[in-house]
């Protein structure tokens, strides 16, 4: 039986094995915190932004963020119905109602037509989430932010090294959410980062993030008010200032990746790939493959032909407003079409050139070529 090719795992050397090893051995007492400084530092130097907060994961960052802004019940919190629940979450644990509007068809992203026309009065939040790397129309729905008063905030759990029009993803929403999970392009195994060039924001997440001590407090063990622990550990630092130190040599692997998947499927009618808009540059976290109507190809079809050839192929998000909590409502827009024929492709950093080629025969067995 031919070995296994997963979907993703991380790229780990003897520069983050010899940073965590030194943190676990050394980062204790008065040096707890040198890692999460450390990279703090470097991860706000590489976004371009003025702060930077390491948190428990990107969800996590998401709650400390909204939490921050206030929302709360009654609020309103818009995002695309395509999306994983990490990113609704935080809205729905402050007790604010989650609005989902339809995707465009070319990046999967919120379609900022839909976002002007789901405006009310309550709507205190657009999330614009750049779903596998891709990127959301930003000028669009900052503009849209700007009109109505409403604070854009970005997800960029999927988009480190994603760019529009020279700034990076993250960097230009009020504040950014990061993931540091172990499938993505940079990993400390789990947590995240909360960005932001909001000073005021940035005290007040720091206090939350900390149980609600303010920074300033000069009271040991006295809280300010009740906040959360979403903190990332020493350890996990270390090791995400070993993966920031080859963020470059990360970043250029999964775009040579997605490049390359381009080009065995060059010739191949029916199929799309993650977009790149001119003056973007797309992360290619996750290179995704969307098969047209008229081909017949469903998620199905897809799914059982990768498990036949063992290639642990992983299916496109399901629709937000298709899940219990939310409705289970079918839905008929793009969200609920685009899920049922797109498959997201292997795309670890070690994966060998004829793994590709196995990916994209399976593609091109699919469509009869």
């Amino acid at each position: 039986m031919k070995s296994r090719i997963p979907y993703t795992r991380p790229s780990i050397t003897e520069l983050e094995v010899g940073y965590a090893t030194d943190a676990a051995r050394n980062g204790w007492g008065e040096h707890c915190y040198d890692y999460i400084n450390r990279l703090e530092a470097r991860f706000r130097d590489y976004l371009g932004v003025s702060h930077a907060i390491a948190t428990s994961s990107c969800t996590g960052a998401l709650h400390l963020g909204l939490a921050a802004l206030g929302i709360g019940p009654g609020d309103e919190v818009i995002l695309a119905d395509t999306n994983w629940v990490a990113s609704v979450a935080p809205a729905v644990h402050l007790g604010a109602t989650p609005v989902f509007v339809d995707i465009l068809a070319d990046s999967w992203c919120l379609d900022p037509a839909r976002v002007e026309a789901a405006i009310t009065p309550r709507t205190k939040a657009i999330l614009a989430v750049h779903l596998y790397g891709n990127l959301c129309e930003l000028d669009a729905l900052l503009d849209i932010g700007r009109r109505h008063g409403v604070p854009v905030i970005e997800d960029a759990a999927d988009a480190i090294g994603s760019i529009y029009h020279g700034r990076r993803a993250g960097s230009l929403g009020v504040f950014g959410g990061f993931s540091f999970h172990g499938t993505k392009t940079v990993t400390t195994g789990e947590r995240g980062m909360f960005v932001t060039n909001d000073a005021a924001l940035h005290e007040k997440v720091l206090t939350l993030s900390n149980h609600g001590r303010a920074r300033g407090q000069t009271r040991q063990f006295w809280p300010d008010l009740v906040g959360y622990k979403y903190k990332m550990s020493n350890i996990q630092a270390a090791l995400g200032c070993g993966q920031l130190e080859r963020i470059d040599e990360l970043q250029a692997r999964k775009r040579q990746i997605l490049t390359r998947y381009r080009e065995l499927l060059a010739g191949c009618t029916g199929v799309s790939l993650n977009p790149e808009p001119p003056g973007t540059v797309n992360g290619a976290w996750m290179p995704t493959v969307v098969f047209a109507p008229a081909t017949g190809v469903r998620r199905e079809h897809a799914q059982a032909a990768f498990a036949g050839e063992n290639i642990d192929a992983r299916v496109f998000f399901h629709p937000l407003s298709s899940l219990s909590m939310f409705g289970a409502h079918a839905g008929a827009g793009l969200a609920a079409d685009i899920a049922g024929r797109a498959i997201n492709l292997p795309s670890f950093h070690d994966m060998s050139d004829e793994d590709q080629v196995c990916v994209a025969n399976v593609i091109r067995g699919l469509l009869g070529e």
